[in-house]
């Protein structure tokens, strides 16, 4: 017989958290740390395959398919949001998904003008992540959006859009140029892995239910994947996982994806043989992306890429190429 405590052990209550202003923080990453991609030039740094891939997503777009972003939180702590904002209002990009950093610092760029706080010195005292106006600002927005049965993304979107006056930098948000373009931006997240779980006002149910239902909209765009692109930015683990598991669920239920291009972007040096089965000895063998991006995903068709670099390299470079491309087709 199972003991009651077993099944009822103790716990934390959030609600005893003490949270602190963003207002004065000081911020990482700030709007004048922002690129332009119609102003700053590109580096030197470039890559063989980039030409290739650029033609490959014009073509699909030529052709109505898809062209997937995934992304994690270091390309929107990289000031590279507007790249990917100039992509959506190009008609490249047809869905933008990312874990719940993404969402956060996106969302603090919008309200605040800053993001990414000082970790090192905060969870001394912990104060990292307690930051009232994101935790209960992003709570508010995902409880309110979750009621009327909207995603993570969506609900994040309206919140903005109905509290315009708390956002004078929105046009650096992805989330919300997004939503204003008509493409949907999903959020994936995981349960004790973002600041705004921190915050007394969290309803995990409302968490998990709108990111739940962004999944089935991500499903929805995978499921329509056939002679389209999906581009994954520095998201090791849940852009890698959500992938695959999307992509198996459009195929179980007998959507026609099998010729696909995927290009994994990140600055693990997986050498020219990523392409290749590794053995379970080599530690890049658990390496995700290299597994469920690249290569699982292409064996019916189509061709996984490997681009390695910083993203403020990479990004800027990948979207030079599309322009250039763009503008000769």
């Amino acid at each position: 017989m199972i003991c009651a405590n077993n099944l009822y052990p103790e716990k934390l209550d959030l609600t005893d958290n003490k949270t602190i202003s963003a207002k004065n923080r000081n911020n990482l990453v700030t709007l004048d740390k922002i690129r332009n991609p119609k102003k700053d030039t590109t580096t030197s740094w470039n890559h063989i395959d980039l030409p290739e891939i650029a033609e490959i997503i014009i073509e699909a777009r030529k052709n109505s398919r898809q062209v997937i972003w995934s992304m994690g939180g270091h390309v929107i702590k990289c000031g590279l949001s507007d790249y990917i904002i100039d992509l959506l209002e190009k008609n490249i990009i047809t869905h933008v998904a990312g874990n719940g950093s993404v969402s956060i610092h996106d969302f603090e760029l919008a309200y605040l003008g800053g993001t990414s706080e000082d970790v090192p010195s905060a969870i001394e005292d912990g104060t990292f992540g307690m930051w009232e106006e994101t935790g209960l600002w992003m709570n508010q927005a995902i409880q309110q959006g979750f009621k009327k049965n909207l995603g993570f993304g969506a609900s994040i979107a309206n919140y903005i859009d109905n509290n315009p006056d708390r956002f004078p930098y929105k046009k650096f948000s992805v989330v919300y140029q997004s939503y204003k373009i008509g493409v949907p931006a999903t959020f994936h997240i995981s349960i004790g892995t973002d600041i705004i779980q921190q915050h007394p006002s969290v309803n995990f149910a409302a968490l998990g239910g709108a990111s739940g239902i962004d999944f089935k909209i991500f499903c929805k765009s995978v499921s329509q994947l056939e002679g389209g692109v999906f581009l994954n930015f520095g998201s090791a683990v849940t852009g890698p996982e959500i992938f695959l598991k999307a992509l198996s669920i459009a195929r179980n239920q007998n959507f026609f994806v099998k010729n696909i291009i995927t290009a994994n972007f990140d600055i693990i040096p997986l050498g020219d043989n990523y392409r290749e089965e590794i053995s379970k000895n080599n530690f890049h063998y658990f390496y995700r992306p290299r597994k469920n991006i690249i290569n699982r995903p292409t064996t019916l068709g189509g061709k996984g890429y490997y681009i390695k670099g910083n993203h403020k390299d990479t990004i800027p470079k990948l979207h030079e190429k599309i322009l250039d491309k763009l503008e000769k087709s």
